[in-house]
């Protein structure tokens, strides 16, 4: 029976990860804690319903790059060339680096026993969100006589490597994925409003993969969250975080091309620190084990 509690749990949950999908604050930790929280399930249980209930994002992403998912396929039949190949060549390789990194990891923390503290990355992350605002304000600061940020175009196989190992590593909790890949292409000197359109784009994929690893290797994990939140409240869930994320993606990828993002990302630091300190000193239940 889906109870009043079951459907809050599950707004809650919706909310919560169409959100911090997109901003550099780790979705799964925030699944994680709320999840434990709210539903009383472990940190494994908890950890593989967190990346389940990215589907929702998933859609979201799909629903708004139907253009450049549109101009894939094209590539893939070979009815495009040039500047789309670029885009697939680039989701491709990433991808793959991606899987190579992302499933070692996410198997050896689906069997954690004690001792991971999510609070650790989350450290790391706001400060090296301080220090991409302050690239990205060197950069705009200098946009008018320095016209060598890089674009999609600039970039080759090296630095799609880079991005997918990134993007590998975001399987670990606390690691944000939209934010590792974002900080990686603004260290590479890309421009911002081009680095957060690669990084929505190459998730739909990775994402996706993602999904059907942590229904092979941990489905009954995700079968028992979902049994505390019910059929109807994960599609609850899944319908609010696809909505959510199609405001997000188009708020954000707007702010990217503004001046603002220096102040916004900065902000976002700001929390990712704040949280990561309050978790380390004072877990309330969120490490594994």
């Amino acid at each position: 029976m889906f109870d009043l509690y079951q459907l809050f749990v599950s707004v809650v949950l919706g909310i919560v990860q169409g959100i911090s999908e997109w901003l550099p604050i780790s979705s799964k930790t925030q699944i994680i804690i709320v999840s434990t929280e709210l539903m009383h399930i472990s940190f494994q249980q908890a950890y593989a319903f967190g990346l389940f209930m990215e589907i929702g994002t998933i859609l979201a992403a799909v629903i708004y790059f139907r253009k450049e998912l549109y101009t894939l396929i094209m590539v893939l039949i070979g009815r495009a060339h040039g500047e789309d190949r670029r885009l697939f060549n680039f989701v491709l390789i990433s991808t793959a680096v991606t899987g190579i990194i992302a499933v070692p990891l996410y198997l050896i923390v689906d069997k954690i026993s004690g001792g991971y503290n999510i609070g650790i990355p989350m450290i790391l992350l706001g400060l090296i969100l301080f220090g991409d605002a302050l690239l990205i304000r060197h950069s705009r600061s200098k946009y008018a006589i320095d016209k060598n940020r890089k674009q999609l175009s600039n970039i080759g196989i090296k630095e799609y490597i880079l991005v997918g190992i990134a993007q590998g590593l975001a399987a670990l909790p606390g690691v944000s994925r939209s934010g590792a890949t974002t900080s990686t292409m603004l260290l590479l000197n890309m421009e911002a409003n081009e680095a957060f359109r690669l990084s929505f784009l190459d998730m739909i994929f990775a994402t996706t993969a993602a999904v059907f690893v942590t229904l092979i290797f941990s489905g009954g994990s995700v079968h028992t969250a979902v049994a505390d939140v019910g059929i109807y409240g994960l599609l609850v869930s899944i319908v609010i975080a696809t909505i959510v994320s199609l405001f997000l993606i188009d708020f954000l990828l707007n702010m990217a091309k503004k001046s603002k993002i220096v102040y916004f990302i900065a902000a976002l630091g700001f929390i990712a620190l704040i949280g990561g300190i309050i978790i380390t000193f004072f877990p309330l239940g969120f490490s594994a084990g």
